[in-house]
């Protein structure tokens, strides 16, 4: 297979598609490598984009993803983006009229954010360098800011913006903040943290809409309150970058559906990173995961499967997910599986706390680990997590 792969085109020039031609170069292909992405910037990191870029402790030339030194040998095609794909002859067709073919088509477009249905200024979503540059340029201290959704985005903004001097109230539609990834407990204490810095958090009642005329002066919730905001933030997720492929007759319903080295339903098309769902047998079904560290890690996997060929039948090696999230000052830290049947030990710290190191388990085997500011305690429980895959979700 690898002899006949000459050209490789990446679609997306973010994360996953920056970490796709860096595994390909070290797995020592030398042939041509194209990379589309719909920025005029080269790629860069995001998860600071809430954080110190916001705050203003952290400048664009330091989230650059490509080291000083590193030379990667790829033909950048930036300020376009992908429309169509033509599956049987690995074609990329471009906004822009071109249309680029190779023998391998690697997508890695990631995710759009959500947006609210509104033309008012004053309202923000955060997703880019440019998001985040219209953001900052409206936190100024002493005004109202509403962060619509209590995700960690959502939430690493309102830590942000408290600590600029704003005047923060977040608003979650669910009864409980970030009970999905991490269970309604667990959940509940991490949203903790906005109270013990003086940010109200309203959950289980959804937006009802906007006022304002020309720029937001508040938010209306779906019980009749009002809450003023001078800056609205929708943090209310984000859907996979897949629409361009509708056509294609690849299965797109849930993010490019993919086995578990990435590969699609094509010959020689393969998904990385938040656009793709991969089947994962700790679930025994498809997922989709939006961490940076599985953007970062898994184009590994798929390049060596492309280059290499792969056994469909054969289990993949992927290590226990992980994610992080700084709020307030707590660096939070998670890894591993969790299905929602667990039970939850405190090894340290109580869920009325804000240094806590939960433990979640599952017939008797420890799954996963939630820390708040316990770095040494959680860098021990996540070595031992079980890397059993199949039988994670027994």
């Amino acid at each position: 297979m690898g002899a006949r792969i000459r050209t490789v085109i990446i679609i997306g020039a973010s994360l996953a598609g920056h970490s796709s031609a860096r595994a390909l170069r070290r797995s020592g292909f030398d042939g041509d490598i194209v990379v589309v992405g719909d920025e005029l910037k080269r790629p860069y990191d995001r998860p600071p984009l809430s954080k110190d870029f916001l705050a203003g402790r952290t400048t664009e030339a330091d989230l650059a993803l490509e080291g000083d030194e590193e030379d990667l040998r790829v033909e950048w095609v930036l300020g376009t983006r992908a429309v169509a794909l033509d599956p049987g002859t690995t074609t990329v067709t471009l906004s822009d009229g071109r249309w680029i073919t190779g023998d391998a088509v690697i997508v890695a477009t990631g995710s759009s954010a959500r947006r609210l249905p509104t033309s008012l200024s004053g309202v923000h979503t955060l997703r880019t360098i440019d998001d985040a540059v219209a953001l900052r340029d409206d936190m100024k201290p002493g005004a109202r800011l509403c962060v619509i959704g209590a995700g960690f985005v959502g939430a690493e903004i309102a830590s942000t913006a408290r600590g600029l001097g704003m005047d923060v109230t977040v608003v979650e539609a669910a009864d409980t903040p970030l009970a999905g990834p991490l269970g309604a407990l667990l959940g509940n204490a991490v949203a903790g943290l906005h109270a013990r810095h003086g940010v109200p958090l309203h959950c289980g009642t959804p937006v009802e809409r906007l006022l304002g005329t020309e720029r937001v002066t508040g938010v209306e919730l779906a019980d009749g309150r009002q809450l003023p905001a001078d800056v609205v933030v929708a943090g209310i997720g984000a859907v996979p970058a897949v629409g361009w492929l509708a056509d294609t007759g690849l299965d797109v319903t849930r993010g490019l559906l993919c086995n578990q080295v990435g590969a699609t339903a094509a010959a020689n098309v393969f998904g990385v990173g938040d656009c793709s769902a991969w089947f994962d047998p700790a679930r025994g079904h498809h997922h989709r995961v939006e961490h940076w560290t599985d953007s970062r890690d898994r184009p590994r996997i798929t390049v060596d499967a492309l280059l290499n060929g792969y056994d469909p039948a054969a289990p993949a090696t992927l290590g226990a997910p992980y994610f992080w999230s700084d709020q307030y000052g707590v660096r939070l830290q998670f890894a591993g599986r969790r299905v929602g049947d667990e039970t939850v030990t405190f090894e340290a710290g109580s869920v009325d706390d804000a240094d806590l190191l939960a433990v979640y388990w599952r017939h008797g085997k420890p799954v996963a680990v939630l820390g708040m500011d316990q770095p040494k305690q959680f860098g021990r429980w996540r070595r031992g997590l079980s890397h059993d895959l199949h039988g994670a979700a027994a």
